[in-house]
């Protein structure tokens, strides 16, 4: 009885009601319980968050609760419940009770998206005084994160929606947060992402990173503010023993990527410590600006470089200036001022080949063993590729290039010559060689310097996948299959996942020749022996097993190469 008496009494306002020394509703009654009766008699008010914090100042200027009982049954409509039962007629009915959710959840996403006024959001937290409950349920459930990702793209500036994705971000889903404007809304959510994207960086593999950079390159590029702050930050990380190349390497990405979006130059010099050599600085910047290498600004670099005193060598290894040089170097057509040419190549092989032992802010030596042999290799390179010979002419000079190739600065320079040339519409048509000397070159690059293979299956591929509408279709057929054997050679010497997943593509496009592929299973089961790596296998064996790719090339028993491979393989899983 006692406990039932307690019941009625929460509504008579004795129990639960906490008294406010609320200015306002003393001074305004009236004009408070006017407020509270306009709003219990809308419809379906007692399903709303606010119910209890209306009616407890509705009971403070003394609001009667039978009136509000009755205000608050006649309006109600029941909405949700109705909206309730007929998800569970769907169910009964026969729809699967995923597709039902999806529907409700669908139609409620787009019920928010099209009446959400951040104004009203906002009074939440003013109303409640506190992170409501329903909020920190919700940003557990995917479909609602997602939605408010939407709103915070839509409404940067309301409190309630960045808090919100502070709290998403706090429970550890700061990997979902892809929206530009919203991950540099705040720091703190911002500094989450970063680190996650350079993790992931860290943690993928080479053919998945350039799409994790890609990705991190939109949020960083977002803004000044964004860019600057992450520069800085890699700038730090990259001072680290342990990993502070791959730092590095990742802002020179990012950097990359700002640039052709806007001119970042003074930003990049700024960070990379050139105030204090004016000159060296001054030069860089005009050319990087324009994005255009100048004579003058050429040989105030040489100048200085050739210095006892020169300024340090990152000042030059800049992706963009290298990119320039080597363009100048190598790239057909391009003319050089003869008496200007000895000092783009010093440059060139200068940044390349020089390099400093630091302690502090001080340099403890310049060790240049290297710079010497560096210039000759890329002159005597750049004398052959600026002749324009042909495939059969560059046959003389194989031997001088083999000797000069590996150094990493000739193998850019020919990777950059050799594209130019075989992307011209006529070069195919006109070589008469099975394979072009000018590919063969690049097998050797493939051979001595691995962290330039993927730019040279890049490539392959665009050669490979190229119209070539001035061939036969059987001239057509045999350019692709040598192709596929500079693959094969890539496959031999390393970049096998890379190769294998560009074939995997290709088979399940349905755009290229059957046979096409066939011949790359043969001469890649040629060249391949156990043991074989998880990945390989998983990549590898959906290709040789398939019975359209394969089928003619197994023999009655176990000993032709496809079934050996798939024997050993499914050896593996057992």
């Amino acid at each position: 009885m006692d406990d039932e008496y307690d019941e009625y009494r929460r509504w008579d306002g004795d129990v639960d009601v906490e008294v406010d020394d609320n200015d306002d509703i003393l001074e305004n009654p009236q004009e408070t319980l006017t407020q509270c009766l306009e709003k219990f008699s809308s419809a379906d008010y007692i399903m709303e968050p606010g119910i209890f914090s209306q009616l407890k100042r509705y009971f403070q200027v003394g609001g009667t609760p039978e009136h509000v009982i009755e205000l608050l049954s006649k309006n109600y409509i029941g909405v949700a419940q109705m909206a309730n039962m007929v998800a569970e007629w769907l169910i009964l009915g026969g729809v699967a009770v995923g597709e039902v959710q999806s529907f409700v959840e669908n139609h409620l996403k787009d019920m928010v998206l099209k009446t959400f006024d951040p104004k009203k959001a906002d009074t939440i937290f003013s109303e409640e005084g506190e992170t409501p409950a329903w909020l920190t349920e919700m940003i557990e459930h995917k479909i609602w994160r997602s939605l408010i990702y939407r709103l915070a793209e839509e409404y940067p500036d309301c409190l309630m929606l960045n808090f919100t994705i502070k709290l998403i971000s706090d429970a550890g889903y700061q990997g979902e947060i892809t929206s530009i404007s919203t991950a540099s809304q705040q720091i703190e959510v911002y500094s989450r992402i970063l680190k996650n994207f350079i993790t992931e960086s860290i943690k993928t593999t080479s053919e998945n990173r350039q799409n994790t950079i890609q990705e991190c390159a939109k949020m960083v590029c977002h803004s000044q503010h964004t860019y600057v702050f992450t520069l800085v930050a890699l700038q730090v990380l990259a001072k680290e023993t342990n990993g502070g190349v791959n730092m590095k390497r990742f802002s020179q990405e990012i950097t990359h990527c700002a640039q052709e979006r806007n001119d970042v130059t003074p930003i990049t010099m700024a960070l990379n410590g050139a105030a204090p050599y004016d000159q060296p600085c001054a030069a860089l910047s005009s050319m990087l600006s324009r994005n255009a290498l100048n004579p003058a600004d050429i040989n105030v670099l040489h100048k200085h470089y050739s210095s006892a005193d020169s300024p340090p060598v990152s000042l030059l290894r800049i992706p963009q200036f290298l990119d320039l040089l080597v363009q100048a170097l190598f790239k057909p057509g391009m003319k050089l001022n003869p008496e200007y040419k000895p000092k783009y190549i010093y440059l060139y092989a200068y940044s390349a080949s020089v390099y400093e032992v630091t302690s502090g802010k001080k340099r403890k030596v310049i060790n240049k063993d290297d710079l010497k042999s560096t210039i000759q290799s890329v002159d005597k390179v750049h004398s052959i590729c600026n002749l324009n010979k042909s495939s059969t002419e560059l046959i003389a000079e194989v031997a001088t290039i083999y000797q000069c190739i590996r150094f990493p600065a000739v193998a850019v320079g020919l990777i950059c010559w050799v594209e130019s040339t075989v992307t011209e519409p006529s070069f195919f048509k006109l070589c008469t060689e099975h394979t072009p000397t000018h590919l063969a070159l690049l097998d050797e690059v493939v051979t001595c310097h691995p962290q330039l293979h993927n730019i040279i299956l890049k490539l392959f591929v665009s050669l490979f996948e190229s119209k070539q509408d001035e061939l036969e279709i059987l001239v057509h057929l045999e350019m692709k299959k040598m192709l596929l054997d500079r693959m094969v050679n890539l496959l031999c010497c390393g970049c096998v996942v890379p190769v294998i997943k560009y074939i995997e593509q290709c088979w399940h496009r349905g755009d290229t020749d059957i046979s096409l592929i066939r011949y790359f299973v043969t001469e890649a089961l040629e060249a391949v022996s156990p043991p074989y790596s998880v990945e390989f296998v998983d990549l590898f064996l959906p290709i040789v097993e398939n019975e359209e790719i394969t089928g003619t090339m197994r023999c009655d028993g176990d000993n032709d190469p496809v079934s050996e491979f798939i024997v050993h393989c499914k050896g593996m899983t057992m």
